[in-house]
């Protein structure tokens, strides 16, 4: 079995990248495991062609064409030309990509296309209250209409893209993002620092950042202790240059502004550190699909709040493995935050269970199974 995922995503060292970039990684390192061949086929970080192995996994990464409005056309071409090559030299099974990803992408017989929806534009701009762009719902609806089989991080992003998309005849199962549990170990709650919240994610609005700054004066009232550590990297205000960080910084409430401290974008290995210091780690996002940061901290045994929006309730059982909140409700999301630090016993015990659950849904082991269980079906239909 060979599997390519087209994406430009793959994790690079000295470069940031996100959650798919990281599952990625960590199922194609595991298939690899298992006698399967895995690819990756995508667009480079820097100006030039590369060609890695990472633990057996083959990278292949395109330097991005810069013609001014004829890139996207252009940057497929040369992504079509690297799968045409590689199925001459060793047959490809299975192209994955995301939600956009199969657009221009020429299909070739004898593969099968398959989508694995981490929420794409329909998704996201309908949640943000933002109109849909021309362009990309153009894209989504192209690529979905030349995938073979569709599945989903969670049964939220299956069914809320629903409501955009038709793809019912191509509809497949849910399949969680493992955690990664080498890296997101049971944390040492001896290492805690009192009062400590923490928040790791772009800083932007859609992830809930502004309404956690907000709640601060709240939760120190309750909590004189109470401070909150941030990391990640700035992101611009959409349709502008603007920093976000700049923003929100700006919105800040006097009373808790020398308890607000920003890391910036730190290395992922740190980013366990940070958790297993911290009381509780807040999450508060508008919306997402099935958000690896939220599994990665249940995994470790940490006192979470998170959002109840989207697929809250699918990651989080409320009030046994952690707490829920909606996070454009600044007292509620100050309010289970306040509960969180004032009754340790509790926090600890949801903590606990978050990782039997954890063990049960969103192992690797359980997971790999799942995946080459869908693969071999798609191959094989």
């Amino acid at each position: 079995m060979h599997i390519v995922f087209l994406t430009s995503e793959y994790p690079k060292d000295g470069f940031p990248h996100g959650g798919v970039g990281t599952f990625i990684r960590i199922l194609a390192r595991s298939l690899v495991q298992h006698k399967i061949d895995v690819s990756i086929i995508g667009l480079n970080y820097i100006a030039k062609d590369e060609v890695e192995n990472d633990e057996g996994v083959n990278i292949y990464r395109y330097q991005r064409s810069k013609t001014p409005k004829m890139g996207w056309y252009l940057n497929n071409k040369i992504l079509n030309k690297a799968i045409k090559s590689l199925h001459q030299k060793q047959p490809i099974d299975v192209v994955e990509s995301t939600e956009l990803g199969l657009a221009f992408i020429n299909k070739i017989p004898g593969i099968k296309y398959l989508i694995r929806m981490n929420g794409g534009h329909h998704f996201f701009a309908e949640s943000e209250n933002r109109g849909v762009e021309f362009w990309k719902a153009f894209q989504e609806r192209r690529s979905f209409r030349k995938a073979d089989h569709i599945i989903g991080v969670s049964e939220y992003v299956l069914n809320h893209t629903a409501m955009y998309l038709d793809f019912e005849d191509k509809r497949g199962e849910v399949i969680y993002n493992p955690a990664n549990l080498n890296m997101f170990y049971k944390a040492d709650l001896s290492k805690e620092i009192k009062g400590r919240i923490f928040f790791a994610g772009s800083i932007c609005e859609k992830k809930g950042i502004r309404q956690l700054v907000k709640a601060m004066p709240k939760i120190k009232q309750a909590v004189p202790e109470a401070h909150l550590v941030v990391a990640g990297r700035d992101t611009k205000i959409r349709g502008t240059q603007n920093s976000y960080l700049a923003y929100l910084k700006s919105e800040i409430p006097k009373a808790v502004e020398t308890d607000i401290e920003f890391l910036g974008s730190i290395e992922n290995t740190q980013i366990p550190k940070e958790i297993e210091k911290a009381e509780v780690c807040a999450y508060p996002s508008h919306m997402e699909a099935m958000p690896l940061a939220w599994i990665e901290v249940l995994s470790m045994g940490k006192a979470f709040v998170a959002s109840n929006l989207g697929p809250g309730s699918e990651a989080v059982n409320h009030g046994e493995t952690g707490l829920l909140c909606n996070p454009l409700n600044i007292d509620d999301l100050a309010n289970q935050v306040i509960y969180m630090l004032q009754n340790r016993k509790e926090a600890h015990q949801m903590g606990q269970n978050a990782i039997k659950d954890v063990q049960k849904r969103f192992s690797l082991d359980v997971l790999l199974k799942k995946n080459i269980e869908m693969y071999n079906n798609l191959i094989n239909n």
